[in-house]
């Protein structure tokens, strides 16, 4: 099969594309059944599973006490679910979830392109960029300290049977349809950060982004490169969205890395960027896309036949949550 590289891009654009609108459509689906769920509507519809990929934090306690236990997530599983198809990607893909997938990232993208033609970005030094991409290796540290180190099994078990984390989602909805005024200054700042300093969340704030950086780092694949067919356009860098050097190295194997293959797109000389293994053995470029979003299908079809991916909790008794979602505090 012979896939153009120069349309990688393309294809990178349309598959982040069918995700975003896919999380979109989730949201608004999940919106009507909290308005049902409230009383504020008479049409009942279905809750969307895949609202829980926005629960991050509490994916890491219920992968921890699944691993403890061996006793899946029965509140909130699609939330573990799509945590470890994204662990699964890391490992075999490079950090093909943020690449392919992530609609925050995506997002973050756009407003990449945006500020390119508006001509707001701002390039940090080399010594600056490097204290700030610190940041979320920090962030990582303290959600790994206080989950997997400081809570005990007892603790995961009472918080995962709480008011509190059957309600979690809702809040989470609120979160954005009502937030509160520090909320907004927050978010505000995150959002002209982003036009001025380069995937400002992905790159310098986001801990899990950190964590799949450290399992691409261990992974397979990666992106290698001819020293002797190089002509040091350096097109490649212009285009990495983690900003590495790709035109000083023979191989990229940085956690930085998204295994987006824009800089296999962009170079104009055939075979001296490829995609490769442990040995440098050269593959096709279309094989990590594909792998990524075979794998997380693959991921969601087993978690729906095994019954690991619908919540088991009655739609009565979330209806009789949500209505105290905001007087809920976290045990």
């Amino acid at each position: 099969m012979n896939f153009p590289r120069k349309n990688l891009t393309t294809l990178r654009l349309l598959v982040q594309s069918g995700f975003l609108l896919f999380c979109l459509y989730s949201g608004y689906r999940f919106y009507q059944f909290y308005q049902w769920a409230i009383g504020k509507s008479t049409t009942f519809v279905a809750r969307p599973p895949a609202v829980e990929g926005f629960l991050p934090i509490g994916a890491l306690v219920s992968l921890k006490s699944f691993l403890l236990t061996g006793t899946y997530d029965h509140v909130h599983p699609a939330g573990l679910t799509i945590f470890i198809a994204a662990l699964l990607l890391a490992v075999l893909f490079r950090k093909g979830f943020c690449g392919w997938i992530c609609p925050v990232g995506f997002t973050s993208q756009l407003v990449e392109r945006l500020s390119r033609k508006l001509r707001l970005l701002w390039w940090p030094p080399e010594w600056l960029d490097y204290q700030l991409l610190i940041l979320k290796y920090l962030l990582l540290a303290l959600f790994s300290w206080l989950i997997l180190v400081m809570m005990s099994l007892s603790t995961i078990e009472a918080f995962n049977n709480s008011p509190y984390n059957l309600v979690v989602d809702a809040r989470m909805l609120l979160f954005f349809l009502a937030p509160s005024t520090i909320t907004i200054w927050v978010l505000s700042a995150l959002a002209v950060a982003s036009f001025f300093l380069r995937n400002f969340w992905c790159r310098y704030l986001c801990p899990y982004g950190a964590l799949l950086g450290i399992l691409a780092w261990l992974g397979p694949l990666r992106v290698s490169r001819d020293r002797q067919s190089c002509i040091n356009c350096k097109k490649c860098e212009k285009v990495c969205p983690g900003s590495i050097q790709v035109a000083e190295q023979g191989e990229v194997t940085s956690p930085e890395c998204l295994g987006c293959l824009e800089c296999l797109s962009v170079c104009p000389v055939d075979g001296c960027l490829q995609l490769s293994s442990y040995r440098r053995r050269s593959l096709p470029p279309w094989l990590l896309p594909l792998g990524v979003v075979g794998l997380f299908l693959l991921v969601w079809g087993v978690a729906t036949l095994s019954g690991h991916w619908q919540s088991s909790v009655p739609v009565e008794t979330l209806k009789s949550y949500y209505s105290a979602a905001t007087d809920l505090s976290h045990p």
